[in-house]
């Protein structure tokens, strides 16, 4: 049996189980308690059908058919060191297993449609370590307010003014570019370039993790982060390079929390990065490329070298009524230096908004929409265009054109910590390739919060 036909048998013998109920998780967490236990499990079921392909090579998203399955389970586990709050600590130890594949095994669109798969699906789904790592709180007030007990911080109240700070394994989008609308693939939006900024080349492995320290400065409504980040030694590689004079990812956020409108919540984030890495330059590797009669542009082929990138972003969100809520992301990077570990994009824009269904009995569905456009710069464009590969994308050819995308989903509630998802993103042009496309990507998904 499929894997999406196990998790569609496994929703509706819940659902028998008992009425709804409004608890959005199997098995209570207790705030009080010093210790955290929990997890996640996600099953999505991805398909497209044949679209406009007049060619094709190794990186380009395939223009027959095709359905993908991929699962993707966490264990959270955390303890408070030391319970009192004002100078709380707090470790954390997660255990993650992937499985399954993605459409195209996730290669052929900067905007990827599912944001649960691995680059490198020859990984498998051993389990492993995805997080280890201390948080440390050091209260500058005693005026205490309460925060949401997350798995990255297990403390119901926090003082108000406050320095954090978190060392160890992670991933650096646990604490950065956050957004409530659009940052959670397993309960909103599915595609990479919405629910992160697409512009930002985070510092990552091919699972999405590094080790870092971050340190956060919090004060009223507003809060500075800083992180500093270990760099993959080979571009979307598995191993980390321990060399920070080398071999760095370095960012910086400001946070505001403070909306535009009269009486109703919003944030607006300020995000800024700077990369040192073995990277490429597209114009280099492209006059290389002219003078030496090879087949292809190569942007690895250059001796090994610290480059760097550079780029911003800024994100918002706003809540416009007690149920819709406006989002939104605007990215750029310098697109001179090689796409290296997240995706190939130079530049994002994004808008979207999602509504909640509470007013209609359901407390916990949620609809949402978005738009985002994608785009490489001039020097990516000619690699690309004359058969050039990046990790994700490569057509053998290419007619630019900006990747468009527009993505819509309904979260089902059905029971306790059990939802279901249907979603569908049309995407134009897709790896930036205006002979190529429209797909269509329709998703199911289900996931489970115990």
């Amino acid at each position: 049996m499929a894997l999406w036909q196990v998790a569609i048998l496994m929703g509706l013998c819940a659902g028998t189980l008992a009425a709804q109920d409004e608890s959005t998780t199997i098995f209570p967490h207790a705030d009080s308690s010093r210790y955290l236990i929990s997890g996640q499990a996600n099953i999505i079921f991805q398909a497209h059908a044949p679209f406009h392909s007049p060619y094709e090579s190794m990186n380009s998203l395939l223009g027959r058919g095709e359905y993908k399955t991929s699962l993707i389970g966490t264990v959270f586990t955390g303890f408070e060191a030391n319970p009192h709050p004002k100078f709380a600590t707090d470790v954390i130890l997660d255990v993650e297993s992937t499985g399954g594949r993605g459409i195209s095994e996730a290669l052929g669109l900067a905007g990827f449609t599912n944001l649960d798969v691995v680059r490198n699906p020859t990984l498998g789904s051993t389990p492993y370590l995805a997080r280890y790592e201390v948080h440390q709180v050091v209260g500058l007030s005693n005026k205490m307010v309460e925060t949401a007990r997350t798995s990255f911080s297990l403390q119901p109240s926090l003082p108000a003014t406050r320095l954090e700070f978190w060392v160890g394994r992670m991933s650096l989008p646990d604490l950065l570019d956050l957004n409530s609308i659009g940052t959670d693939s397993h309960l909103q939006f599915l595609n990479w370039s919405v629910d992160n900024n697409g512009a930002w080349d985070y510092a990552a492995n091919t699972r999405g993790y590094t080790d870092a320290a971050v340190v956060a400065f919090t004060a009223r409504d507003f809060t500075a982060r800083y992180a500093l980040a270990a760099m993959p030694t080979v571009a979307n590689g598995i191993d980390l390079s321990y060399n920070l004079k080398k071999d760095s990812g370095q960012n910086v956020e400001l946070e505001l929390r403070r909306g535009f409108l009269s009486g109703r919540k919003g944030t607006v984030r300020l995000l800024g990065f700077v990369n040192h890495a073995n990277m490429g330059n597209y114009r280099v590797q492209n006059q290389l490329f002219l003078k030496s009669g090879a087949a292809a542009p190569d942007i690895t082929a250059h001796v090994q070298q610290t480059s760097k990138k550079y780029g911003m972003g800024l994100n918002f969100e706003q809540e416009v009524s007690a149920n819709a809520r406006l989002f939104g992301r605007v990215g750029w990077n310098d697109g001179a230096t090689e796409s290296y570990a997240y995706t190939e994009i130079d530049q994002t824009f994004e808008v979207g908004a999602d509504y909640s269904m509470k007013r209609f009995g359901r407390a916990e569905d949620k609809f949402g929409v978005t738009f985002v456009t994608n785009a490489v710069k001039r020097d990516h464009q000619w690699y690309l265009a004359h058969g050039g590969l990046g990790f994700l994308l490569g057509d053998g050819r290419l007619k630019y054109a900006r990747e468009d995308i527009v993505e819509a989903y309904y979260n089902y509630h059905l029971w306790k910590g059990v939802y279901y998802a249907l979603d569908e993103q049309f995407v134009a042009h897709p790896g930036y390739n205006g002979d190529r496309g429209p797909v269509m990507v329709e998703s199911v998904r289900m996931h489970v919060d115990f």
